[in-house]
């Protein structure tokens, strides 16, 4: 019987959504608060450098010689050598290059780097200043600040830069971008498990009721009995609703079966007394007789039938495997007594047919009857779990059995292959509508033993 694949889990599907998304978005606003602290870092930073530019600037006095004299701005770590913290003024030398007129002591015997025609680039600035990232000493990663500058007196426009080792501004960037790592991964772990709670908290009612239907699938219980949040409610009243109704329609069909049964067999059983009574044999009273009985099986078939379709397979009606095969068992072997027939079966204690025990019974009574009819007096009966729902049952004897051909004549609806033994040939053709009805399936294969093997596929209660 094919199967429609199962779908992905939705649990699954929503928290993979939730964990996407909201890494996505942590992560993205972790980059953000990173690239503004940084931001905001700098400005820190460039504010210290343009505090130490105006000092300068209100210290540096021009010299009747051209040079430029600077009072000390104050600051201790510019009087340290190669402490970070560095000062220079630089102003237009011999042939117009730049040079240097004064530095601060930390400095010692090096110069701050100037990058090419920066007095272009200050000149086109409405702000007369610029920042840059330039080499310090001993591998120190400097930020400088330079301001142009004129001077009264001065023989031209100087520069004024001030510079400050960047690394451990960028040490406490990146300090800060470890933190807000950490802390906004603990947050999507905190929210995935959010989510992960929130939906097995939201979908446990639905969980509960896949539960109690299958527990009404498989006769564990009659109807839905569960307290469920007022959204599902009316689900579950429809649901019960339905089983109710298919209740009421299995017995109103059984009753009309009854019924139909009823009427018929009475009709039926006067024409044949009739026609089978002293004085009235002839060929016309055999003809009646035979026809009656042929009406009768055609009537006990199509009953069946009709019983096997009103029926809901699963429905409240689970039957152990184990109490139909040894009833059947005893009871063929005393009726087979004389042709000395032997029926062994196995079957695990736990083996249920999910449905009712009738069925099971027509079917492997139907079965059985005929491995006895047909084989050499040796007959074996296995059932076996397939599956999570499904059960085996493979019928062996050792009779002469069937090629391909006869085995399709012999599911044929009143096909026989020997029309001098008794019968209808309705047998097989019952057990094949009713392993339809469970959605089931049937089939005739070569025994080991050498005779045929009839193997039933049927529903399984899985307790």
């Amino acid at each position: 019987m094919a199967r429609r694949p199962a779908a992905p889990s939705l649990v699954r599907r929503l928290v993979l959504l939730a964990a996407v998304w909201s890494t996505g978005v942590l992560l993205a606003s972790a980059v953000l608060l990173g690239l503004l602290f940084e931001q905001a870092a700098l400005r820190r930073f460039d504010q210290g450098l343009a505090d130490l530019t105006d000092s300068l600037a209100a210290a540096a006095l021009p010299e009747p010689a051209g040079g430029i004299r600077v009072r000390d701005p104050g600051d201790p770590r510019t009087r340290r050598v190669y402490s970070g913290r560095y000062w220079q003024v630089s102003g237009t030398g011999p042939g117009g290059r730049p040079g240097v007129l004064a530095r601060s002591r930390s400095l010692w015997d090096t110069e701050l780097a100037l990058p090419a025609d920066l007095a272009g680039t200050l000149n086109a600035r409405p702000s007369g200043t610029l920042s840059y990232e330039a080499p310090g000493p001993g591998d120190q990663r400097l930020r400088v600040r330079a301001t142009r500058l004129v001077l009264p007196g001065a023989a031209g426009p100087v520069l004024v830069l001030a510079a400050e080792d960047r690394r451990p501004v960028d040490a406490e960037i990146r300090r800060f971008f470890a933190a807000t790592a950490a802390v906004f991964v603990l947050l999507a772990l905190g929210l995935i498990g959010a989510v992960v709670v929130q939906v097995r908290l939201g979908l446990r009612p639905l969980f509960a009721l896949s539960q109690e239907i299958a527990d009404l699938r498989s006769g564990r219980a009659d109807q839905l009995g569960g307290a469920y949040p007022s959204e599902l409610t009316p689900l579950a009243d429809q649901l019960n609703a339905l089983v109710r109704h298919n209740r009421e329609s299995l017995e109103r069909q059984r009753a009309h079966v009854g019924n139909l049964a009823h009427a018929l067999k009475t009709p039926l059983a006067v024409l044949s007394a009739a026609a089978g009574s002293e004085s009235d044999k002839g060929a016309l009273a055999d003809l009646v007789t035979q026809q009656a009985g042929v009406m009768q099986t055609q009537v006990d078939h199509h009953l069946r039938r009709a019983r096997a379709a009103a029926r809901l397979p699963g429905a409240g009606a689970v039957t152990p495997v184990a109490e139909v095969l040894d009833d059947l068992a005893r009871t063929l072997m005393r009726l087979h007594r004389e042709a000395d027939v032997r029926i062994d079966w196995e079957a695990p204690e736990d083996l249920a047919f999910l449905g009712e025990r009738q069925d099971l019974l027509e079917i492997c009574g139907n079965l059985l009857e005929n491995a006895c009819k047909w084989g050499r007096g040796r007959i074996t009966v296995r059932g076996a779990a397939s599956g999570s729902d499904r059960l085996i049952l493979e019928i062996d004897d050792n009779g002469p059995g069937l090629d391909p051909g006869q085995r399709r004549d012999a599911l044929a609806r009143g096909g026989r292959l020997d029309e001098s033994a008794p019968g209808s040939g309705l047998g097989l053709s019952i057990v094949s509508d009713l392993v339809r009805a469970y959605g089931g399936d049937l089939d005739l294969e070569d025994s080991p033993m050498g005779g045929l093997r009839v193997r039933l596929d049927l529903p399984r209660s899985a307790d």
